[in-house]
């Protein structure tokens, strides 16, 4: 991965050093592709954005430290110990989780003060299981894949710029996100009993909140007063709160995320871009009725995680003017996991955007 992604860089780069572009459009004039909502626009000008996103997960933490398969069954307790047909301790184990996402967005400013922005996207999210035969012991029983496809969430959102002077910007986020995803996805699952029956799946493999979630942050960026300078930096806050129960009885963990980048300009229509994010999620609470299984995924209390990436990345100015191309590839530096749950390998994003006054 890191290869193809060096490859990329060098080919943006070469390319982009044969473009005659406007000496008053900088390419790091939008955040790294991952950091969503990062710019206003002026009166009347609009914007349109595809996205695609790429997320590996795989092996289990509990808090910082790794578990085996083995060490999970034997030593972490079922959350629904007691009920019926199910074991004291977890019994099936998720190894692998990859998700991918595209997302459609649009942006449009109806004054040189307020940005409007909406967004949805497409999801496809496969998980590999580990099942461990009867109530106790190590011996594997096989192995399944559940898999979910279709519309996630869309967001809306109001930006507001607060301030700033050449070359620098503030602006505050207030945004909903509304719950056009699927929140009853099923599957066939293999039991610690050897049998498949098809169940609805865990709070991961569901495609989104189910709920009308609140959206709020901040984003500053600065590229200096002069337009030849080639050094850029910006930071963002953005949180999604969940304020109400969906129609399943439960809510999904708040989420917050810090974001700190820098930007360098290393030809007239390309920067390179490295990035220091932290995240954090908070459990479900409540839970839905239809969702017990000896997985670590069916517990509302086993989704708490922190997590440190450091993300590179890259803008490139197409040739035209009113396309701009990003990417970002992004690895975990730390994380800390309320678990078992898996840790986080690695993320991709990739990005066009569009604009006729770009």
């Amino acid at each position: 991965m890191s290869k193809v992604f060096a490859l990329s860089l060098f080919c943006l780069c070469s390319i982009a050093a044969l473009s005659d572009i406007r000496a008053d459009t900088r390419p790091d004039s939008h955040a790294p592709i991952g950091v969503m909502g990062d710019h206003v626009h002026k009166k009347d000008e609009w914007m349109l954005s595809f996205r695609t996103m790429t997320m590996s997960m795989q092996g289990n933490l509990q808090g910082t430290i790794s578990l085996s398969p083995e060490e999970i069954v034997q030593t972490q307790v079922n959350g629904f110990a007691g009920m019926p047909m199910q074991p004291a301790n977890l019994r099936v184990v998720p190894t692998k989780m990859t998700m991918q996402m595209q997302m459609l967005g649009a942006m449009y400013a109806p004054t040189d003060r307020v940005t409007l922005m909406a967004m949805t996207s497409y999801k496809n999210i496969e998980m590999d299981h580990i099942t461990f035969m009867g109530g106790m012991g190590t011996q594997r029983l096989g192995t399944f894949t559940t898999k979910t496809s279709g519309l996630g969430d869309t967001q809306v959102a109001a930006l507001i710029k607060l301030g700033g002077d050449t070359g620098v910007s503030w602006h505050g986020t207030l945004g909903l996100s509304l719950p056009t995803a699927d929140i009853e996805e099923t599957d066939t699952i293999l039991t610690p009993m050897n049998m498949r029956p098809t169940v609805r799946l865990p709070y991961p493999m569901q495609l989104g909140s189910g709920s009308f979630d609140l959206i709020s942050g901040l984003t500053y960026s600065n590229h200096g007063a002069d337009h030849r300078a080639k050094l850029g930096w910006g930071s963002q806050w953005r949180s999604v709160w969940r304020v109400e129960e969906n129609s399943e009885n439960y809510r999904l963990g708040d989420e917050h995320q810090l974001s700190s980048w820098v930007s360098y300009i290393v030809a007239p229509s390309v920067s390179l871009s490295g990035r220091l994010t932290y995240m954090y999620k908070g459990n479900v609470r409540g839970k839905d009725g239809q969702i017990m299984a000896p997985v670590q995924t069916a517990d509302p209390n086993r989704h708490k995680r922190q997590r440190v990436d450091v993300g590179v990345g890259a803008n490139w100015i197409l040739p035209n003017e009113n396309y701009r191309l990003g990417l970002e590839f992004a690895v975990p530096i730390w994380q800390r996991l309320s678990g078992p749950q898996m840790e986080t390998d690695w993320g991709l994003s990739l990005g066009l955007q569009w604009s006729p006054s770009a």
